[in-house]
């Protein structure tokens, strides 16, 4: 019984740390750690703005853990494309106009350092967005074709 449960998990163990290689994965996690280095850098200068990037990391991580342990096929009734597509487009959207008014307003270097991760944070979000568009991932496969069927 020992050795079943020895072998099982380091399998359980690859499935879950399996996902962060993927694109996705690594999307989440670069979030997570983008997310984290603007709040080093907003917590420096101003306290003001840190709670976006406290709010997007927290549901990256959330994220990330969710479909880290496949728990997104577990929970049917949650419309999890869609989901991660509006939470992806919303922060690319908070984060460019956070970004601009940093940027505007100038400060000290942590400030300015945060302008410009934060405007970085819009790219990787946006291209998350379009990475995760549901419609985008339906892919249209093509009917059968019966080689008897050429010209005549």
């Amino acid at each position: 019984m020992a050795d079943s449960e020895r072998l099982s998990a380091p399998g359980c163990w690859a499935a879950c740390t399996n996902y962060w290689r993927t694109r996705k994965g690594l999307l989440l996690f670069a979030e997570i750690l983008l997310c984290l280095v603007i709040l080093i850098c907003f917590s420096a200068s101003t306290s003001a703005y840190s709670s976006l990037s406290v709010i997007e990391m927290i549901i990256a991580a959330v994220l990330f853990v969710i479909y880290m342990c496949d728990l997104h096929t577990k929970l049917p009734f949650i419309n999890w494309p869609w989901s991660d597509f509006f939470r992806s487009l919303i922060a690319a959207i908070l984060y460019l106009i956070t970004s601009i008014v940093v940027l505007v307003e100038r400060g000290g270097h942590s400030k300015i350092v945060a302008g410009v991760l934060g405007l970085m944070a819009t790219i990787l979000f946006g291209y998350d967005a379009y990475f995760t568009f549901p419609l985008r991932q339906q892919r249209h496969t093509a009917a059968p074709t019966d080689p008897t069927d050429g010209p005549v």
